[in-house]
Order: C-alpha cells, then sequence, then structure tokens
C-alpha cells in the first residue's frame, strides 16, 4: 500500500511539476521501515537517478540510515540544493527551522516524506526541541503543544497532503486522508489527470545584451531573463538592481549569472550574504558560467582576465576592501538597513531579496530601504520574479509550508490602520491560546515581528506559542494589531544555577543575567526577576507616532511592583538587548533604560555592537543591579574604548555613554587642572594630561552637557577617549587642517572647565581671560 501510494504521488507530482506530501505518523522504527519502502517504490520507478539533484536527504538523527544524512542543525546544507525526496524525522527533536530549509530543498515533482508520532497525540509529546524553550526556571513540563496542534491542523486540511497512519489494531498502516497526492490538479473534476505545461527550453535573449549568451542560455524563464538584463546596468557605475521574489523563482542563479558575466568582463565583484551558504547557489551559477571552480579557502572565483567574484561576510563588504567594481547583496532583507545603506559606497550594487520564505521576509526591506535607495545617487532598476524555477505555480506544498510555517504572514495592510491613534488602541495581553484560536491576529503580529526584524524565523513560531517564559503583549485598534511586543522572563534563578552560571555555564533563556554573571562577573545578577524586551515592532504606516512607547508604558505599568504585585507576575527591573544605533539608543534612553553593556565585538551580519540596557522597576533589587552594573560599564569604557571599542561609531559611544546612570566625580591634581586649563584657554597642549582630559570626557558625555554638539561629541569621542591619531579624526569630522582639530577640541573643553573646574581651576582660568 505505501509503495503504490508514493509512486502515485511521485507520478501525480511529475505530471503537475509540483511536490507532494507524506506523512507517516506513529512508531518512528515503522516510519523509517516506510520511509525505506515509499522512497525504494519511486526510484525503482525511474526516480534517482545518478546526479546529485536526485539524491534522497533524511533530515534524522536515526544512525545507519543508507540515504545522505542531515542533523537538523546541519539541514542549513541543504539551503540552495534540490533533493528528489527528502525524509524529515521528526520524532526525536521537531525543529521548525529544519522544516523550512527541508521543504525548500524538494524540486518539483519530489516527495516531502515527514515521520511523526501519532497525530492525535503528538501535540502531547515533548521532544528535545521542546527541551529548548524550556528555559530556567521553567522545565519542558511547562512547554505547551500549540505550534504542533496547529501544525496537524494543517497536515489534515491542505490538498497534496497525504496521511499514512502507521499505528492501527491489526498492525497494518491505513490511510487516514490521501490528500488528492495521486491527482494532478482538477484531474477529478476533469476526469482525467492534465500534464503541466511544457516550459520552453530556454527563453528568448534579449536584444542588444552585453552579458555573454551563455548566460542567457542559462536561463530558464523569462522572469530571469529581465533579471540578469536588469543586472548589466552594474558594468556602469552609478546604477542599482532590486531583484525580489518568492523562494524558488531563481533570484541567487539570476545574481550568479550576472555576476559571472560581470568577471568575464574583468571586473571585481564583492558577493555578500547573511552566510556563505545563503550565497551557494549564486557561486555555483557564476562558477559555472566562469568555467573555473570556487576556491573554498578564499571563497572566490577567478575568471582569466583579472575578474573575479569573491564573498565577504556583511560587515566586511560594507567596508569596500579593495575597492570593487560592483557589490551584490544577496537575501538583503535579512540585513539591517542601516547596513544596507553602507554598500551605497559601492560604484554600483545590487540588493536581492526573498520576500517571503525561510530566508526572511522582505516587507521591512521594501518598507525602509527601497525609499533610500530610490533617494540616492544611483539610477535604479527594480526586478520581481513570480514564475516559479523548480516547480509550478500553485504548488500546494509552498501554499502549505508558507501557513504552517508562516512564511507568508505580514501586517495589517496599511488602510486597515491608516486612521489608528495612540489614544484610541487598546492594550492587551495577547496570550497564546489567542493566537492559536484566531488565525488572523497570529499572522497579523507575527508578521509585524517579521517585517520588524531581519532575526525572526520559523522557530520563533514555535517559541511564540509553546515557550512558557516568553508573553506577548499588543497595541490594538479596531481589531488590527498596531504594534506588538514578545517578552521574556528572567532571572529568578536558585544558587545552585547561579553558581553554575558564574562558572561558565550556559544556561538557556536568559540573557541579561547570563552576560552580567559569567562575561561581567556580576555574581548576583541572576537573582532579580526580569522582563526582557525580545522583539518590539510598530506598524510602518503608524510609526514615529509614540505607539512603541505607549506599549513600554503599558507594560512597565503591568508587571512593574506598582500594578499587580507578586501574584501578577512583577518583577524587578525591565531589559533590552540589541544591535545599538544612535536612535535606538535614543528610543530606549527615553524610555528609562540605562546601559549597562556594550559589546566588544560586532555582529557578523548585522555589523552592529549588542548593547544591554536596563530599567530598574523600583529601589530595591532592580536598583541594585542597575547600579553596579552601571557603575562597572562606566569604569570598562574609560579604558576599553582605546581597546576593544576604539572602532565603535563615535554616536553609539555617544549615545551609550549618555545613557548610563552611573555617577562621575571629577578629581584632578593641580597639575592636570593646568594642562586642561591651559589647552582650553592658553597655549596648553592635550597630550600633557590625556588621563584628565578623558576623565572630563567621559562625565560630560555621561551627564549629557547640553553646550556639546554633535560634532564636539564625535570629537571627544574619537581623540580623547579612543585615542585616534589627530590626523584622522581631522579628516574623518570635516575639520580643515591638523590645527583646526586641535583648536577645536580646545574649544570643546571651556565649557567643562566651567562645568567641572574647582576653584583652582576657574584662578588658573582668569589668568588667560585677563579678568
Amino acid at each position: 500500500m505505501i509503495a503504490t501510494l508514493a509512486r502515485d504521488a511521485k507520478r501525480a507530482a511529475e505530471r503537475a511539476n509540483e511536490r507532494r506530501v507524506l506523512v507517516f505518523a506513529g512508531d518512528r522504527d515503522r516510519g523509517f521501515d516506510a520511509a525505506y519502502d515509499a522512497t525504494e517504490a519511486v526510484i525503482d520507478d525511474g526516480a534517482g537517478d545518478a546526479d546529485d539533484s536526485a539524491a534522497v536527504s533524511v533530515v534524522s538523527t536515526r544512525e545507519g540510515f543508507r540515504f545522505e544524512e542531515h542533523r537538523p542543525r546541519s539541514a542549513d546544507d541543504l539551503l540552495g540544493r534540490t533533493r528528489e525526496v527528502v525524509v524529515v524525522d521528526c520524532h526525536e527533536q521537531f525543529v521548525p527551522n529544519a522544516l523550512g530549509r527541508s521543504v525548500g530543498a524538494v524540486d518539483g515533482g519530489g516527495l516531502l516524506v515527514l515521520l511523526t508520532p501519532d497525530l492525535d497525540a503528538w501535540p502531547e509529546v515533548r521532544d528535545r526541541f521542546d527541551d529548548s524553550l524550556a528555559v530556567p526556571p521553567f522545565t519542558i513540563e511547562d512547554v505547551t503543544g500549540r505550534f504542533r496542534e496547529r501544525f496537524v491542523g494543517t497536515l489534515r486540511s491542505h490538498p497534496g497532503i497525504a496521511v499514512v497512519s502507521l499505528g492501527g489494531a491489526d498492525g497494518h498502516p491505513s490511510v487516514e486522508r490521501d490528500g488528492g497526492v495521486g491527482r494532478a490538479p482538477d484531474a477529478e473534476a476533469a476526469g482525467t489527470e492534465p500534464e503541466s505545461e511544457p516550459r520552453a527550453e530556454s527563453p528568448p535573449h534579449p536584444p542588444n545584451a552585453t552579458f555573454p549568451p551563455a548566460a542567457y542560455d542559462a536561463c530558464l524563464t523569462g522572469d530571469q531573463v529581465r533579471a540578469v538584463r536588469a543586472f548589466e546596468s552594474l558594468s556602469t557605475p552609478g546604477h542599482a538592481v532590486v531583484v525580489e521574489a518568492d523562494r524558488g523563482r531563481g533570484k541567487s542563479s539570476a545574481a550568479g549569472l550576472a555576476a559571472g558575466s560581470l568577471a568575464l568582463a574583468g571586473k571585481d565583484v564583492v558577493v555578500t550574504a547573511p552566510a556563505f551558504r545563503n550565497a551557494a547557489e549564486l557561486f555555483a551559477r557564476a562558477s559555472e558560467l566562469i568555467g573555473a571552480g570556487v576556491d573554498a579557502e578564499r571563497r572566490r572565483i577567478d575568471a582569466p582576465d583579472g575578474g573575479c567574484v569573491r564573498y565577504l561576510p556583511p560587515a566586511a563588504a560594507a567596508d569596500l576592501p579593495a575597492a570593487p567594481d560592483a557589490v551584490i547583496v544577496d537575501e538583503a532583507a535579512a540585513l539591517p538597513v542601516r547596513l544596507l545603506e553602507r554598500y551605497l559606497d559601492a560604484p554600483a550594487v545590487a540588493f536581492c531579496t526573498t520576500v517571503h520564505g525561510y530566508e526572511g521576509a522582505g516587507r521591512g526591506f521594501a518598507i525602509r530601504f527601497k525609499s533610500r535607495l530610490r533617494d540616492s545617487r544611483f539610477a535604479v532598476r527594480e526586478v520581481r520574479l513570480d514564475e516559479p524555477i523548480r516547480y509550478a505555480r500553485n504548488d500546494p506544498v509552498e501554499v502549505w509550508a508558507s501557513r504552517a510555517l508562516l512564511l507568508d504572514a505580514r501586517p495589517a495592510v496599511d488602510a486597515a490602520v491608516a486612521d489608528s491613534t495612540v489614544e484610541t488602541a487598546t492594550y492587551r495581553a495577547v496570550a497564546p491560546d489567542d493566537l492559536l484560536a484566531d488565525e488572523a491576529l497570529l499572522r497579523e503580529a507575527f508578521g509585524l515581528l517579521v517585517a520588524a526584524h531581519y532575526r525572526t524565523e520559523p522557530n520563533d513560531l514555535a517559541r511564540l506559542l509553546d515557550a512558557p517564559n516568553l508573553a506577548t503583549r499588543a497595541l490594538v485598534d479596531d481589531g488590527r494589531v498596531v504594534a506588538v511586543a514578545m517578552l521574556a522572563r528572567e532571572g529568578d534563578l536558585d544558587a545552585d544555577t547561579r553558581r553554575k552560571m558564574y562558572e561558565g555555564e550556559r544556561v538557556r533563556g536568559n540573557m541579561v543575567p547570563d552576560v552580567l554573571t559569567s562575561q561581567l562577573r556580576d555574581v548576583d545578577a541572576a537573582e532579580p526577576r526580569g522582563l526582557r524586551t525580545v522583539r518590539i515592532a510598530t506598524h510602518h504606516a503608524c510609526r514615529d507616532e509614540g505607539f512603541g512607547s505607549r506599549l513600554l508604558d503599558e507594560i512597565h505599568g503591568e508587571f512593574g511592583r506598582g500594578r499587580g504585585g507578586e501574584e501578577a507576575g512583577a518583577v524587578d527591573y525591565f531589559s533590552v538587548g540589541y544591535g545599538a544605533t544612535p536612535r535606538l539608543l535614543r528610543f530606549w534612553r527615553r524610555a528609562g533604560y540605562r546601559t549597562v553593556h556594550l559589546s566588544t565585538s560586532r555582529n557578523d551580519a548585522s555589523g552592529e555592537h549588542s548593547a544591554i540596557m536596563v530599567r530598574p522597576v523600583d529601589e530595591g533589587a532592580g536598583r541594585a543591579l542597575l547600579d553596579r552594573n552601571a557603575t562597572a560599564f562606566r569604569d570598562r569604557e574609560r579604558d576599553g574604548l582605546s581597546d576593544a571599542h576604539r572602532d565603535v561609531d563615535p554616536d553609539v559611544v555617544a549615545g551609550a555613554l549618555r545613557a548610563c546612570s552611573a555617577e562621575v566625580s571629577i578629581d584632578l591634581t593641580r597639575r592636570e587642572w593646568r594642562s586642561v586649563v591651559g589647552a582650553s584657554f592658553g597655549p596648553g597642549m592635550y597630550d600633557s594630561a590625556p588621563g584628565a582630559f578623558r576623565d572630563l570626557a567621559l562625565a560630560a558625555l555621561i551627564e549629557g552637557v547640553p553646550v556639546l554638539d554633535g560634532r564636539e561629541a564625535r570629537l571627544l569621542v574619537r581623540k580623547v577617549l579612543q585615542g585616534r591619531p589627530w590626523e584622522s579624526v581631522a579628516e574623518e569630522l570635516g575639520y580643515v587642517s591638523t590645527a583646526a582639530c586641535m583648536r577645536a577640541l580646545g574649544d570643546a573643553y571651556e565649557p567643562l572647565v566651567e562645568q567641572y573646574g574647582n576653584e583652582f581651576a576657574r584662578r588658573e582660568r582668569e589668568r588667560f581671560r585677563g579678568d
């Protein structure tokens, strides 16, 4: 029966150029036997040829299975690769991210095989992925099965999915539903099984094309031809290209053909993406066109006439090392807008992004970056690819995966929230049961998180529905979600767990206590109860109108000790961790949060240093936590800014220091005051007492001395705190000469002498003023 079902499903999928799903639900060993029988049947039926694209992959933890095996953590290897059959073992750990990667690896005419527990019982089963959601002090018994409950519902309702129960009383498998897997679309109504429309061998070449004919010969759709033609403009400086597509439309292949063509013309092309694996398809197509392999160590392809295609991580690529002729950014929506803007310094640039799919959603990219690109110096060409490459349009498995993993989640349409105001919006707790019961609410809330944050992924959907430490709060107006926050409880850990954390053991889900305890050596940081804002998002049509601040105010009121008390889940402090930018530092500072940490390393994808900020609830444990860690941050930065933080953006440094609540005392010697006053009002030199200048600069930035303008604050950071050479500081900040920069530093210290100087400093100043 299983072999017949698999053969019928495979034949129907091939006829329609679609994919099908077979679910074998029940005992795990029986599931593997069924998967073996099904795969053997379709191989014997003509699938599974020798070439790599026809291989069978197993996302599994079972050893000894004869097909290619990928553990869930290594399912990334499937990105950019295709298979005739992919078997996903969902028993030991069911990881939504791994499923998303696996679905995308199934080619048109192929099968996705899921091995699951009995579907009725599955929502109550707890596995290793659930264990990852059980962050201390919660246990796995606190994790719920809502994500699986919803997932099972999609398996039982979507076309193209057959469910086979392996655990019948007689021990024989039975088909719970066939899902029409053995029929091509509309076959039942028509009485026949229609053949899929044949695709032309190669779309026609565009007239007057400048890329090699082989680049267009490799295109499989007219959409790809249009994309490659648009990429031709990158041969000339001052041009930019935007290519958008859902997954499986050949976007990366088109970019690879373009990169190869540019390299053959002698151009140096830098390719970047969140990770090299995201650019694997691009490099494969460029390699084929150039006729040269990829240097795996250097991640580079060299063309015969001096051109090349080379990969760099996002932050490194933004520095434009060795002055490339063009930059191609793949999966651009997965990178923060501030980083994308840095690529606009390239001579020519292309941004390729997945609109809906595992790699990321392009909504935020479209909203927040494309307008900036259109206002730039570039002539911009935009192309959208709609025709699928590897399977037919309206493939039922694509529709199912999009719903099951909310790959197509999006916020409410603009018109639905156009009249929303901060005053009319209602604050509400969005319980996981509410999200499970209301698909529209779930899609809008999760869609906002996807649009606002470049790292939201399928695993986050499971966390939203099942993780016991998470809570969701929203502002809703006329039934539509206009702002949403995902919150995580942290801390409140027992003494033994705190001791292990201090000794270096990682404790899941407690980011702020973990950093403060294990890295910054605060032995008591994991004892108070905290609430961390994991994500916060406002509908783009309502941004800059105060919704985010209102939402935080409501959260502070609900979880603070001033409302509700212990039984309402009150906390000692609120916290947040994020990639620091000047704008975000201002937002969180105005919301009452204060800096306790700035990471020493930059995130590889965003290029940003992470900031951790804390807002205490009252004068109790939360205040003590902030006070001791703010003081430690102040003292670290005094020395660290000329060492580990020497290259941090000066506006980020200034913003982080302004948000530091530590008190600053100035205690300079008379000799130090003579040096500072002399450099400010007379002929003295900064180099005579750099430590004194550093103390005053740190105090001025932390206390936010209002007489300092933006350039003066940057000057204090770059020269005094980060110790940069005079020449580079003068050039970066736009001073006409090094001497002018030195004079400007003296001028910047005049108000600091007025503010912090003692009686001796004032008398010393009067010597130069003559009064």
